[in-house]
């Protein structure tokens, strides 16, 4: 079945916000965009028009798959079966002109890896990995094995230089793009949603928590300065902030990790988190 493509966010809640309630993990990352672009506009994250699909796999079934895009950033894949991330890749090639520029595609493996083929079928043009990453879910938290010496605290205006220039560094070390750090900050910052540790009165860590939508709020970003890494300041931020997030509510406590790096994939099992699904970015070359 062919999927439908929509610039209304209203058509899209209304049609597929029942199926990305009922996955929350799995459409983490689309429950949380969608959140966002309600609260702050249809240009929040850049100034292209966002792009929603659904799938029905039977016309009058239940949706069975979604995804959506916020230019300058990549489609984002939500659960889907393989089949309807292929069906994608073929009606996003042909509708090219209609909407904007695909450079690449995000999401699970098995539906991100069946996109890309059928993309470099339609098209010619073949993906190569720009990134792999694992989601993790919380399932009973724990303290740190070694507490790592200081306390957490929210983040505050007083925080702001500090937390503009650890987001730039952060983005720049995971090869992620923030569209305007200094806005995400001052929005977290004044929503509560960014944890900082302090040791000794300074802070040397930060962990953001995104608000609580269908049950499910996510960890992230999660960073430390080099030059105090090792200390255990990461895990103890980021118990903070999960434990923020189930006071406030949360069923669910989700957060990605690079599977390049053993560390973060390690110190989050220790807290509780548990693999739900490894991600994959592609980028489509020319």
């Amino acid at each position: 079945m062919p999927w439908t493509l929509s610039t209304s966010l209203d058509d899209f809640r209304a049609q597929a916000g029942g199926f990305l309630a009922a996955h929350p993990a799995e459409n983490t990352v689309l429950l949380t965009i969608a959140d966002r672009l309600v609260a702050r506009g249809p240009d929040y994250f850049g100034a292209g028009v966002p792009v929603f699909g659904w799938w029905r796999g039977e016309p009058e079934g239940p949706v069975e798959g979604a995804f959506l895009q916020t230019p300058p950033f990549v489609p984002r894949l939500g659960l889907m079966p393989q089949r309807a991330a292929a069906g994608l890749a073929a009606e996003l090639a042909g509708a090219r002109a209609g909407f904007t520029e695909f450079t690449g595609v995000a999401g699970g493996v098995a539906a991100v890896r069946a996109f890309g083929d059928a993309w470099a079928a339609a098209t010619g043009v073949t993906g190569t990995v720009r990134t792999e990453e694992r989601l993790y879910r919380l399932g009973w938290l724990t303290e740190p094995p070694r507490p790592p010496a200081g306390r957490s605290r929210l983040a505050g205006a007083a925080d702001r230089e500090l937390l503009i220039r650890w987001f730039e560094e952060f983005a720049a070390e995971a090869g992620v793009r923030i569209s305007d750090v200094a806005t995400a900050v001052d929005d977290r910052t004044a929503d509560n949603r960014l944890h900082l540790w302090e040791d000794a009165g300074r802070p040397v860590a930060v962990a953001g928590v995104s608000a609580v939508v269908a049950g499910m709020s996510r960890i992230g970003p999660v960073y430390t300065p080099r030059d105090v890494r090792g200390r255990g300041y990461a895990s103890g931020v980021t118990a903070a902030a999960s434990a923020a997030a189930l006071a406030e509510g949360a069923a669910e406590v989700l957060l990605y990790t690079d599977l390049s790096n053993p560390t973060s994939n390690s110190i989050y099992r220790q807290i509780g988190y548990r693999p739900v699904e490894d991600c994959l970015e592609l980028a489509f070359g020319t």
